[in-house]
Formats: structure tokens, C-alpha cells, sequence
């Protein structure tokens, strides 16, 4: 994989930097229950408003029943227009990519989002009403347990799917727990408590050989989550682990556009990945929504065409902007002395403990490949990598070098 590679928040990028540190109530269709199917939750969780843009006619609910055992989950068998999918963490990089795709295929969208969202909440209300146009907006927050129960309270309505897009901004050590494991099983459980049959997470393909802290939190709720379809059958999952995105492997196209060097570590092939599009990752979540063969089932996916090193990337893009290859190659080694003194510091300085973080995250990129891993011959693979939709790298890289990448912000943590 290149120097620059993305996980859910995850953002090296920059070769020129190193590692540092429901909608407003003025919009009027407001969604108004007259009963609601869920008065059984407690009284607490039953104030919180909830708005949409532009709605759609959310399939309602009926009445609860407590059947002695669970029924088998029928939502399969009905037309996307009669399925209720919650989307949380749609306004991230890939959920907003992931709610377009829903509604494109005319599912009822519930998005659930944060009243600042963005990079450093810099999208107000209004900003994500109109990027998230055609699904019904929930302003919500996913990490306290009762504000989203209070929420979904207020839809009146039951949840079929949960699309869990959740990641942590930064990859920080209390971060990643607090939104890569707790507030995504806090979806899980209110999803649930409204009748949800079936969550699609997504993941990362890195989680395969987990050492960083983002990738345990992620793999806790993996298990958690198989766990629980293992007590219910009649609820189902699909795990979905890409590799690179497209975006993450853009960060040096101006650099060399403007005749600047490229940055790689070592030879430039201590790693590779086979990265897929936003939108082609966005309609393979989207099939897991319904599709059988996706049920119950840890989904390791990558784009088309062979795995490519950094070199061959830094080549491809030089031959594309018409220029003479030069490279820069970094040793790796400066990475582990910077990591050793990190961890050295964070005994004494324990406010240090993110930037140690980064520096283990800048080191994994650079050395591992995002391909499927054998734990047994440790080694990665780039043919039993499974590979999805027709969006080439050599496709973006051709459309960044002329359009630029406005609108493909890396996100709050950089390196080469």
C-alpha cells in the first residue's frame, strides 16, 4: 500500500508533514407519530426531536408482540420501499457515499448524524440536510445509549437494517473505543430494541493482524456481534472489510503534478493493496442489506485489478502527469526510533499517548499491505483478496490531476 492509506478516520496522507496531532426546527416536515408502537421503552427516552428534509413514507410499525420464540426475519422478502435502513455515521466519508447508494436503490434511509459533522464539525444542520438529501434525517448522538434510543422513540417506527459507518476520527487510543466499539454496539442494541434484524458494520481489512488500538476495538465488537447472532436466529449480519480508498492514495497527486518528488518508505514495495472506489464500496454495503449470500459472513473486499506498491502507484501517477519518476524513499527504520521514543515519553507524559498512537498507525501503513493475511505463512495475498466493481486507481488518479481533490478532505491526522 502507499505511504498515504485511510481506515474509517485513519488519514496519513501528507508528504510534506509528519504525524500531528433530527434537523432544525425550521424545516417542516416534521416526522409525527400519532401513537407510538414503542411506549414500552421508558418514559425518559421520549422527548427528543426528530426532522427530515424530504420525507419518504417510512414503513410503520406494528404494534409489538412477544412471541415465545423470535419469528425468522421476513424483511428480505419485501420491496426496498418497505424497508426501514438506519444509517449511523452517514456523514463520514464513506456513510455519505453509502446513504446515497440507499436511496438510489429506494430504500427508506434513516441517517442518523451529528448537529456539527465533518472534519472538526464544521457542517452545520443545514450542510447535511442538503448532502443528505432524499433520506430522513435524525439528529442524534450515537454514543449516548438513551439520546439515540429517544430519537428512533420519536420516529415511530421499526428498524429493519442497521448500516453502521462508524469510525474514529483519529485512530486515538480512548477514541477508537469510544466510537469504533461503544457507540457502534450502542446502534446495536437500540437497533435491535426496534426490531432490526440484521447490521452490516463496516470494517477494515487491517483488523486481520491487529496492533494498533482501533483495530481491537474494532474486532471486540466483531466477536460481540457474532455472538449475537449465534443467541438469535432469526437476527443476521455481514461484516464488511475493505481495503484502501481511493481518496487515501490521492495525497501526493498534486505534489507531483507540480513537479515535486514522491515519498515512499524503503524500496517502495514493503507493502501493497488493491484500493476500491467510494461508490463501488458503497454499493457492495448496499447489497449486503438484502442479498442472502451476505448473511452471517465476514466480507473482506478490495477494488479491481492487481495489488499495486507504492513504486508502481508513484509511477502510474508520474506517467499520467507526464513527468520524469522521482522519488523520495524514507527509511522505515526513522519511524521505529520516532515510535520508541514516543513510548518512552508516554511513561512520563501520559498526555503523549495519542501521538504514540499515530506513530504506531503512520509505521503499520507503511510496512503492511491491505490484502487478506494468512496468520500461519504471514504472509498477504493478493489473489485470494476478492475484488468488486470497475473503478480503476489509474481512473482517479487521471481525475484528480485535473479536477483536483476538493471535497476529499483527509481527515484530522497526516503523515507521508
Amino acid at each position: 500500500m502507499s505511504t498515504s492509506a485511510i481506515f474509517h478516520g485513519i488519514t496519513p496522507n501528507s508528504p510534506t508533514s509528519t504525524i500531528k496531532n433530527l434537523l432544525s426546527s425550521h424545516h417542516p416536515n416534521k416526522i409525527q407519530p400519532t401513537s407510538s408502537p414503542f411506549s414500552f421503552l421508558p418514559l425518559h427516552l421520549s422527548k427528543s426531536p426528530v426532522f427530515n428534509r424530504k420525507r419518504f413514507n417510512l414503513a410503520a410499525a406494528s404494534p409489538p408482540t412477544i412471541p415465545e420464540s423470535p419469528p425468522k426475519s421476513s424483511f428480505r422478502d419485501k420491496l426496498p420501499k418497505d424497508i426501514n435502513v438506519l444509517v449511523v455515521g452517514s456523514t463520514g466519508y464513506i456513510g455519505n457515499f453509502v446513504v446515497k447508494e440507499l436511496v438510489n436503490r429506494g430504500f427508506n434511509v434513516i441517517a442518523i448524524c451529528r448537529e456539527k459533522s465533518g472534519i472538526r464539525g464544521k457542517n452545520s444542520k443545514e450542510d447535511t440536510l442538503n448532502k443528505l438529501n432524499g433520506a430522513n434525517v435524525c439528529f442524534s448522538d450515537v454514543t449516548q445509549l438513551d439520546n439515540l434510543q429517544n430519537s428512533l422513540q420519536n420516529l415511530g417506527v421499526s428498524i429493519d437494517v442497521v448500516v453502521s459507518c462508524l469510525a474514529s476520527r483519529s485512530g486515538g487510543v480512548k477514541d477508537s473505543w469510544k466510537i469504533d466499539y461503544e457507540a457502534t454496539k450502542n446502534s446495536l442494541l437500540a437497533g435491535k430494541n426496534f426490531g432490526a434484524k440484521h447490521f452490516v458494520l463496516l470494517s477494515a481489512i487491517c483488523v486481520q493482524k491487529p496492533l494498533l488500538e482501533f483495530q481491537r476495538a474494532k474486532l471486540k465488537f466483531e466477536a460481540e456481534l457474532m455472538e449475537e447472532a449465534e443467541k438469535d436466529d432469526g437476527f443476521s449480519y455481514s461484516i464488511v472489510r475493505p481495503t484502501a480508498f481511493f481518496k487515501s492514495l490521492g495525497g501526493q497527486v498534486e505534489l507531483v503534478k507540480d513537479g515535486k518528488p514522491y515519498v515512499m518508505f524503503g524500496d517502495g514495495k514493503l507493502c501493497a493493496c488493491k484500493p476500491i472506489s467510494e461508490p463501488d464500496l458503497a454499493s457492495f454495503i448496499a447489497d449486503c442489506v438484502v442479498k442472502p449470500d451476505k448473511i452471517n459472513k465476514v466480507l473482506p473486499i478490495g477494488g479491481p485489478g492487481k495489488a499495486l506498491t507504492p513504486l508502481e502507484q508513484g509511477e502510474m501517477l508520474f506517467k499520467l502527469a507526464g513527468k520524469k519518476p522521482n522519488f523520495i524513499k524514507v527509511p522505515i527504520q526513522i519511524m521505529d526510533f520516532a515510535i520508541g521514543v514516543l513510548d518512552f515519553l508516554v511513561n512520563v507524559f501520559p498526555s503523549l499517548e495519542d501521538a504514540a498512537e499515530f506513530g504506531k498507525i503512520g509505521r503499520y501503513y507503511a510496512a503492511e499491505s491491505m490484502l487478506i493475511y494468512d496468520p500461519e505463512t504471514k504472509e498477504y495475498s493478493d489473489e485470494d483478496t476478492p475484488s468488486y466493481g470497475k473503478d480503476t486507481l489509474e481512473d482517479f488518479f487521471r481525475k484528480v490531476l485535473e479536477e483536483g481533490m476538493a471535497g476529499q478532505e483527509l481527515g484530522e491526522q497526516t503523515i507521508f
